[in-house]
């Protein structure tokens, strides 16, 4: 067993792409956690989908050895976080298990906006913060800006950064000495109520639900019975290990260690995200702090391209929940699309991440409709709905008015792009709040932005307008009232449940006519003619119409008087009418693939 005084827990925080696994990957080499035989890059990113995007999806924990060059041992656990907004409760429960993060800052790219969400987070959570200026090699490196940055942004002096290159292999022994010097040992009471706290989970089909935590007070060895406190489940510990990144069993987990345990749950929801562990026979007095149940944020429905995959996309969701708590699903059905699912994600980026591995997974072909919000829809009578299907919303007669989630965002750009983004967030229904000069080249603008605004989109225009160089951190800010109104799409007068949306009156005609023009481009002409309309509260706001195929009737007419075609037109003009009257108009599937896949929907 390692002394106390020889361990250190600490984090990787870093805002997406700034090389957080490449360091990851090289502090593992340093220490010979890993053979060089078995190494490969962005080793703790498992998923191809991580190594595809740059990007960590699921925390990854590992414990490292280093000795000092007197010769002392140190016991190195490093808890990989997730490094996109989406994700920031796992972000803070992983940082709530460490005394210390690495804080790394692309020396190309400067302080970014979830650069300093993490921040924040790591300092709420009273962390020894170590910041490393990463890619000094890149011939884009300013390195003097971003230890301006640095010191204007984050507070944080100048001299304490530790200038790397984790691809070069530059600086890493410095980074293990400042690991090792500026990092506290846990404190702890290795004779006190068992106290620990579950950080992130994985389901395993053969050995159930495997906790990630690191324990605070106390000690975790096979045969305890434990309790999780906030849903009082208690079962029995059949086995304990630390990760080396594979899982290494061991006899137990001491006071300030971090590892994984395995218990008789096998259901994925009994242990949740920031539960506290405790020994059921000794209970600690309370829970740790920090514990919510994780809210999804954006919902959409998926439903499969051919209906008879049904059954095979309710397995491979129930089977995609399993190691993803956040993501919720419930069946629903629509009269266009057929049977399917009402899905819940923390964000669009966990929607689009659901997407891919349906399709690369499970190899199944799916839509997904219009990303939604949850609404407060305030009735007349008093009562308030949470509505997040445009389907289910009320009456315009019965409501006394709507509230929309709001978003507090940090907007970090070039200062030559300020007016374009703040003209980018007054088109969103947004307001700027507030400016703070960054350095000499950038500035960070504070707005309040509907949610709704920007889950479509805004990420991809921010991008645009401001060359690459703009990033956008935001955190829920409440409701608000606003005039807020559901867009209904009919075709030849049916409305058509699947291109249904809840969006601002103001928005309401541009929305209708964008789906309506590309409508008119994938339903196939009939003998008669098709009006699509986009309409609100039965108000029509926007039209286009197909125009009828056209039979030549008059062709068999040659010579004679002008009488007998017009005989033959009022005739066919009749039969078109009535056709118009008693037809119905089949929607392809290929049209809905093609209206809410479309990027910019």
């Amino acid at each position: 067993m390692q002394p106390s005084q020889y361990i250190r827990n600490f984090a990787i925080i870093a805002h997406i792409d700034h090389g957080k696994s490449t360091l990851a990957d090289r502090l593992l080499l340093q220490t010979k956690t890993v053979d060089t035989r078995k190494f490969q890059d962005q080793l703790l990113d498992s998923m191809d989908l991580e190594r595809e995007r740059g990007i960590t999806i699921k925390s990854h924990p590992v414990r490292m050895f280093h000795r000092d060059p007197d010769g002392t041992e140190y016991q190195l656990n490093l808890i990989d976080t997730p490094g996109h907004v989406d994700f920031s409760y796992e972000v803070s429960r992983s940082l709530a298990a460490c005394e210390g993060a690495l804080l790394i800052i692309d020396a190309a790219q400067g302080v970014q906006a979830q650069t300093m969400a993490n921040v924040n987070l790591a300092l709420r959570q009273n962390l020894a913060i170590i910041p490393v200026i990463n890619k000094i090699d890149l011939p884009a490196a300013d390195v003097g800006t971003c230890l301006e940055q640095l010191e204007e942004i984050l507070t944080i002096p100048a001299e304490e950064a530790i200038l790397a290159s984790a691809k070069e292999d530059i600086g890493i022994a410095e980074i293990l000495a400042a690991i090792i010097a500026r990092i506290p040992p846990p404190e702890h009471n290795p004779q006190g109520e068992t106290q620990a706290l579950v950080f992130d989970s994985v389901y395993n089909p053969y050995r159930g639900v495997i906790a990630y935590l690191r324990v605070f007070n106390g000690s975790l060895q096979p045969g305890m019975q434990v309790r999780l406190m906030n849903n009082s489940k208690v079962s029995e510990v059949k086995e304990c290990g630390y990760f080396t990144p594979s899982m290494i069993p061991g006899e137990k987990l001491q006071a300030g260690e971090v590892g994984y345990l395995i218990t008789a749950l096998k259901d994925p929801n009994e242990i949740m995200i920031g539960d506290t562990l405790t020994d059921n026979s000794r209970p600690c007095p309370r829970p740790l702090p920090g514990f919510k149940q994780i809210q999804p944020m954006v919902f959409s429905g998926i439903y499969p391209v051919d209906g008879r995959d049904y059954e095979n996309l309710k397995f491979s969701i129930s089977k995609l929940q399993l190691n993803d708590a956040a993501f919720t699903a419930q069946a629903e059905n629509s009269v266009a699309l057929g049977a399917g699912f009402r899905c819940g994600f923390l964000g669009l980026l966990h929607m689009e991440i659901i997407q891919e591995r349906l399709s690369r997974e499970y190899d199944m072909d799916v839509i997904l409709t219009y990303p939604s919000v949850v609404y407060h829809v305030y009735l007349k009578s008093g009562e308030m709905l949470k509505i997040d299907n445009p389907i289910h919303l009320p009456d315009a007669s019965g409501i006394d008015h709507i509230e929309e989630p709001i978003i507090a965002g940090r907007i970090i750009t070039p200062t030559d792009y300020l007016g374009a983004v703040m003209n980018l967030v007054l088109e969103r229904r947004g307001e700027c709040t507030g400016t703070h000069n960054v350095d000499h080249r950038h500035v960070m603008i504070a707005a309040t932005i509907p949610l709704h605004e920007i889950i479509v989109e805004f990420y991809d225009k921010l991008k645009t307008i401001t060359r690459g160089y703009g990033s956008l951190d935001y955190e829920p800010a409440g409701y608000r009232a606003d005039d807020m109104v559901r867009l209904e799409m009919l075709v030849n007068g049916e409305p058509v449940d699947a291109f249904s949306s809840i969006v601002h009156r103001s928005h309401a005609a541009s929305r209708g006519r964008m789906i309506a023009e590309r409508l008119k481009e994938v339903i196939p002409q009939q003998m008669f003619q098709i009006a699509l309309q986009a309409a609100v509260g039965g108000k029509v706001v926007a039209r286009e119409n197909i125009r009828a195929l056209r039979k030549n009737v008059t062709a068999k007419c040659y010579g004679g008087d002008i009488t007998r075609k017009r005989k033959l037109l009022e005739k066919q003009k009749e039969g078109k009418k009535k056709m118009k009257n008693i037809g119905s108009v089949e929607i392809p599937q290929e049209a809905f693939v093609a209206v809410l896949k479309a990027k910019d929907s």
